[in-house]
């Protein structure tokens, strides 16, 4: 098996290499209440004892300065038949789209944040910012998770059915589900 060497340096085509990433929505909302998504895919669980989940975003990202101003954000797990509206959410600016209208998705009440959930989304973690270190041209939000609330019919023991069909991001605007069907999405500008 031949081997190629990557310059850490060259971190932008090393992080496609540990793709597949699950590409998740999250929504934040303005301090008169206008809601925003943002698609991400550098996420994790944190910590079980107490509920901690990881986002991380460039600070240029309209989101970014939302969720620094109000301090709370709600992660929502999009299926695959919502690709086009993940990929478009992930393409344009909150600063000058409206990404619910544009999409169509469904803002939710919340059950404990003001950050609407999405509605079409089979899973929803409703955090409150704990602590937001920048490591690099990021910063990583951990946020304190309040509420959850799942499409249970998703689910079976706790583990997600593969009916749940998650977006499964590859990189340079590749996604994948779990019946390995990949699609090329057109470039970002």
């Amino acid at each position: 098996m031949a081997k190629v060497s990557v310059k850490p340096e060259d971190l932008k085509k090393f992080h496609n290499y540990t793709s597949p990433k699950s590409a998740i929505l999250v929504t934040a909302v303005d301090e008169k209440g206008k809601p925003n998504i943002i698609t991400l895919t550098w996420h994790t669980p944190v910590s079980i004892d107490p509920p901690l989940y990881g986002i991380s975003i460039n600070p240029r990202r309209h989101t970014h300065e939302l969720i620094e101003k109000t301090r709370e954000f709600v992660v929502n797990f999009p299926p695959w038949k919502l690709l086009e509206k993940v990929h478009y959410c992930g393409s344009v600016s909150g600063r000058t789209v409206d990404k619910f209208r544009q999409t169509g998705l469904t803002p939710w009440p919340s059950e404990k944040v003001k950050p609407p959930s999405i509605a079409e989304c089979y899973l929803h973690l409703e955090c409150r910012l704990g602590r937001s270190p920048s490591f690099g041209d990021h910063t990583w939000f951990c946020g304190q998770v309040v509420a959850i609330t799942a499409d249970e019919a998703a689910f079976e023991d706790g583990i997600l059915k593969e009916s749940g069909d998650p977006i499964l991001y590859m990189g340079k605007d590749r996604y994948q589900n779990l019946r390995a069907h990949r699609v090329q999405m057109r470039e970002r500008d």
